[in-house]
């Protein structure tokens, strides 16, 4: 059993720096799809957002679009989502939403109780969804608004679609390392949250496995998605378990899959019709 975790670790690894290499990579946009700086006055910095729009976007300049918040993982950035699947604009055209990459660095997405310079919960879930909704048509309401993301961005979506239900109305995950607990030492989280021997009440509050209990005050629809070779297989698992046992809605995919692109590139496609299917309900259509 520790051969075969280490295996799948080392895999990981090799991914984290596949991703490294081909975002390094030049890469041009389609057409209405743009690069946005999104100030951080919380991180007193520039941050980069790629911004996909619909083809109808231009056509009706009355109608107002859902938005789609699509999250990175470790060693990627802003751009990984569209490398993985370039056709994202076809899926904002086809489901009239908007698409928004934040580049999350090797944040997990948390405000970091022990590095002040690491705010990305406060910088996603309110200054670029503020900056958003400021600059383009969208529904600015809970119900026009969800979160999901890849690995880390797994493990984001959900943390923040959990934590701040206020603001998103659906939240997934795919591939998500949603039990941090088992990989101390790996993927800078110790550099965001403490040493977990010294800190383990901090990793405990920081792993969405134990912040579920936060669901039933304020429903969101959720979507977790993992495949059967992936590093965190089991710890999805163990949190569909336990989302079964607390009786809290979701829909839940395991399939054939490791933790690379080509799962990314199909898993996305899943997720998409679960978030529009949210946003038309939401309308009432």
């Amino acid at each position: 059993m520790y051969i075969i975790f280490m295996k799948k670790l080392l895999a990981l690894k090799m991914a984290a720096i596949a991703c490294a290499v081909f975002m390094a990579i030049g890469f041009a946009y389609a057409a209405n799809v743009e690069e946005i700086d999104a100030p951080s006055a919380a991180m007193n910095k520039s941050i980069p957002a790629i911004v996909i729009l619909p083809d109808s976007y231009e056509k009706s300049a009355d109608a107002r679009y859902p938005v789609l918040y699509l999250l990175h993982g470790f060693g990627g950035n802003h751009q990984m989502w569209i490398r993985i699947k370039p056709d994202l604009q076809r899926i904002a055209s086809l489901y009239n939403m908007i698409i928004v990459c934040p580049d999350g660095a090797t944040s997990w997405y948390w405000d970091s109780p022990k590095n002040p310079e690491i705010r990305y919960q406060t910088y996603v879930a309110d200054e670029l969804v503020k900056l958003i909704d400021s600059k383009y048509r969208t529904i600015p309401s809970r119900e026009g608004r969800a979160i999901t993301g890849l690995s880390m961005g797994g493990h984001g979506g959900l943390w923040l679609g959990i934590n701040r239900p206020d603001v998103f109305g659906a939240c997934g995950s795919m591939s998500g390392g949603v039990d941090i607990r088992p990989f101390p030492h790996n993927w800078n989280m110790a550099k965001n949250l403490g040493p977990y021997a010294e800190n383990k009440d901090i990793w405990d509050t920081h792993t969405v496995m134990n912040i579920i209990n936060k669901i039933s005050a304020t429903p969101i629809k959720i979507i977790i998605d993992c495949g059967t070779a992936d590093i965190f297989h089991d710890v999805n698992a163990k949190l569909h378990e336990k989302l079964l046992y607390y009786n809290i809605p979701h829909d839940y995919i395991s399939r054939p899959g490791a933790h690379n692109a080509q799962y990314w590139n199909n898993s996305i496609d899943y997720q998409a019709l679960f978030f529009a299917k949210f946003f038309a309900q939401a309308r009432g259509k």
